[in-house]
């Protein structure tokens, strides 16, 4: 810990991508407590407000019935990073599960496994994402399983590489021989292995799952509104360009420093586990 913790720091941009994930994390936990108008995150309207440029009251401009802005994007960062968490959190395991099965066991189970991996990496993700929520009704459940569904080929195809590399060095060998069996080879041998890249993969992951939620929300297919999302405020705000630009400027600068800070960091944890490119 103390290692990687040096490593880091000898980055100034990972660093710096290490501080903008832990902001970030922290005004979307504490966003009942310090947005300035908590009440903001639902139906709520204050047309005396309504569509007014950033100032002193509403630091980020107010939007069409005037809802502050800067309040909404941290309701919003909780719904984008749950999403992430969520869909990570099923799927990594699948795909990690698929991959150390096709990759230690090889032959025609490995060769059935891959081949169902790639027909899924064959289609283009948001393409699937879309004709997903062209079907299922758009709340954020459904998103999250659209988003799901295209993400555990990347893991399955990720570990699947590691675990041939992993399956002729000593270690497996060595546990062959004193007869250990496959799933204990598979989870306690290789899998240990695998998780410095899962991990980095994971924490890039977090920045392209968040641009591809909100790119759904953009197009109509993710959360629904009054709920907060940064694609839905984009998509809002686009109608009334350039007058109205702040409608649009904050929610999308809110997505680019999510995602720069997730990128920066994983870069970072790159280095620390000496994962190749």
């Amino acid at each position: 810990m103390i290692r990687a913790l040096r490593i880091l720091a000898s980055n100034p941009l990972s660093l710096f991508g290490l501080l903008l994930v832990v902001l970030i994390v922290l005004v979307a936990i504490l966003a009942p407590w310090i947005a300035p108008f908590p009440t903001h995150n639902g139906a709520v309207v204050d047309f005396a407000f309504a569509n007014k440029a950033p100032g002193a009251r509403n630091w980020m401009g107010t939007d069409l019935v005037g809802r502050d802005i800067f309040s909404r994007i941290l309701y919003a960062y909780q719904i984008s990073l749950t999403l992430g968490i969520v869909v990570l959190a099923i799927a990594t395991p699948i795909g990690t599960v698929v991959g150390l099965i096709a990759g230690y066991s090889g032959g025609w189970l490995g060769t059935v496994l891959m081949r169902i991996v790639d027909v899924f990496l064959s289609i283009p993700p948001l393409v699937l994402a879309i004709a997903m929520m062209g079907v299922l009704e758009p709340t954020l459940t459904n998103a999250m399983l659209a988003v799901t569904v295209m993400w555990w080929p990347w893991y399955a195809r990720l570990v699947y590489s590691v675990a041939r590399s992993e399956r002729e060095e000593g270690y497996v060998l060595a546990a062959e021989v004193i007869g250990a069996n496959t799933a204990h080879i598979t989870f306690r041998e290789i899998l240990p292995n695998c998780l410095p890249a899962i991990i980095t993969k994971m924490t890039l992951d977090m920045g392209f799952v968040i641009i591809i939620a909100s790119s759904l929300s953009f197009l109509g297919l993710g959360v629904q509104p009054p709920t907060p999302d940064l694609g839905s405020m984009v998509a809002e705000g686009a109608r009334y360009l350039p007058d109205s630009w702040w409608l649009t400027v904050f929610p999308g600068l809110a997505i680019l420093v999510a995602v720069f800070g997730f990128n920066l960091l994983g870069d970072g944890l790159r280095d620390v586990f000496g994962v190749d490119e």
